[in-house]
């Protein structure tokens, strides 16, 4: 699941033709923000992956990428489709000269150790990491096999690398640093319902983001005088407790 999601509660009606205005803002921002996570994460896999792979194809016929994720093969279709698409343009094509080897967590965060020892196991050639639990779980389990995350959190700050221009060890990526974008929904919900008084924050507590995004949502809505509640759930069938 998402680490966070909001919602707000009006003091009064009367603000349908800003809302109707706002929506549609809303709405091309939120195309646009996917067509740029979709470029970013083909520029990575397309690129990133492709050096420990052409050190390794003499030794290997056929190298082995495992890519964890912590969601489900439904909710990354998109992303895998990238992630295909950006190796092929590098001349990796899968059962031809690269296997893949998929492992989806399906909002599980705590399978994630298991599948990436699995990965290890394998072995795998390299592990592309998919959001930061499995970043993580990867960095924990491995010291020796190469790893490529995208992630919307401080990867510095979080312990995968280094530095962010010298990253060293065996791990590299990008980060969306999304966390922001928390404060950036505040404003907008505060477009959408400027009477609003009340907004209300879901978060998943097991995402590693979700701790400095809640502190920067929870400073945000006290500068502009809103108060926010906060609800949590690391589960579809939490959400109803959540209420």
């Amino acid at each position: 699941m998402k680490p966070s999601t909001f919602s707000a509660r009006p003091r009064a009606s009367g603000d349908s033709e800003l809302a109707g205005s706002s929506q549609a803002r809303l709405d091309s921002r939120l195309r646009g923000n996917e067509r740029m996570r979709r470029r970013a994460f083909i520029t990575l896999l397309g690129g990133a992956a492709a050096w420990p792979l052409a050190a390794r194809a003499q030794q290997q016929a056929l190298p082995v990428i495992g890519f964890l994720s912590a969601l489900s093969e439904l909710q990354a279709i998109h992303l895998v489709s990238a992630f295909r698409h950006g190796l092929s343009e590098i001349g990796f094509i899968e059962g031809r000269n690269v296997v893949f080897e998929f492992r989806w967590a399906e909002g599980r965060y705590e399978r994630l150790p298991a599948m990436a020892a699995e990965l290890v196991r394998r072995p795998v050639t390299l592990i592309a990491a998919q959001a930061p639990p499995a970043a993580l779980a990867a960095k924990v389990t491995t010291a020796a096999i190469p790893i490529v995350f995208v992630v919307g959190f401080d990867p510095v700050g979080a312990g995968l690398v280094a530095s962010l221009s010298r990253p060293g060890g065996n791990a590299t990526g990008m980060t969306l640093i999304s966390v922001v974008l928390g404060q950036k929904r505040l404003e907008i919900v505060r477009e959408l319902a400027p009477k609003a008084s009340i907004v209300a924050m879901l978060a998943n507590p097991t995402s590693p983001d979700a701790v400095p995004e809640i502190g920067l949502v929870q400073g945000a809505a006290q500068s502009i005088g809103l108060q926010l509640a906060m609800f949590t759930a690391s589960a579809p069938s939490e959400f109803d407790a959540a209420d």
